[in-house]
């Protein structure tokens, strides 16, 4: 199946941060990065069917497709028919994934940029199912998701992310082999989750210290975690000494748990 966006009747709507990827070869490579296991397949506005097709030949994946443009919907059920109820319209930052897959599964997609940072956190809550994601969005964020510890782009999303998967940077995509073209680079990435054992905090606590570590980032721990109205003698001087981002995750996990499990 030869595939030209230019015959189909989807318009790139700027409002939901579309940009059609139109080149096979990246399709490929983004769908050869998606392991084989677990069998089911979550696609991410699949928008033009781009990547769906790829998932689609692979039979022994059982796959489900949530398009927020009711076009793109139509246009993937006609060019789809056998598939079509797996074609979802809805809004996957508020679709109750439990409705249509409930063993764990894997997410793929070409991610908007304007909500991938919503998408992930979105992930996270279905993170005890979510085994791996493989994505595509904008260069800098995929960069900043898989910054280690002490590098300047390391923050929320990078901590919370790598508390629970581990991050890999794949290799980076033009501007030109979208429709229409962004302005920016794009980068595909894979998540795999850890097997990691319940967190010693609980995960309400763990994500207000983290993201008050980090909301005044230029500041030591001493400065930036006193908004959370705690003792922090519990955590060692040369600790609060540091900032946020040259932290890692096992120790936000380790304050984390001094500061709200010990008062």
């Amino acid at each position: 199946m030869i595939f030209n966006p230019e015959n189909t009747m989807i318009r790139p709507k700027k409002s939901l941060g579309q940009h059609f990827l139109h080149d096979e070869n990246i399709a490929r490579k983004i769908i050869a990065a998606i392991p084989e296991e677990p069998h089911h397949i979550v696609e991410v506005g699949p928008g033009t069917g781009m990547l769906t097709k790829y998932i689609l030949r692979n039979r022994h994946w059982d796959s489900w497709f949530i398009e927020t443009d009711a076009e793109a919907v139509e246009y993937l059920r006609n060019m789809f028919p056998d598939f079509s109820g797996k074609i979802i319209y809805d809004d996957f930052l508020k679709t109750n994934l439990n409705q249509y897959v409930q063993v764990p599964f894997q997410i793929v997609g070409n991610f908007p940029y304007n909500i991938s940072s919503q998408i992930f956190f979105r992930i996270l809550d279905y993170k005890d199912r979510v085994r791996s994601v493989i994505c595509m969005l904008q260069k800098e964020v995929a960069q900043r998701i898989a910054a280690p510890h002490g590098n300047k782009t390391y923050g929320i999303l990078s901590v919370l992310l790598q508390t629970y998967y581990t991050t890999e940077y794949l290799f980076t995509v033009p501007e030109q082999v979208f429709t229409p073209p962004p302005k920016v680079k794009s980068g595909v990435m894979r998540l795999t989750r850890i097997e990691r054992p319940v967190l010693p905090v609980n995960e309400a606590g763990y994500l207000t210290f983290v993201k008050t570590a980090f909301n005044q980032r230029r500041k030591t721990l001493r400065n930036a975690l006193k908004p959370l109205g705690k003792d922090l003698s519990v955590i060692p001087p040369h600790i609060l000494d540091k900032r946020a981002e040259q932290l890692e995750v096992e120790e936000f996990i380790r304050y984390s748990n001094e500061i709200f499990n010990t008062q």
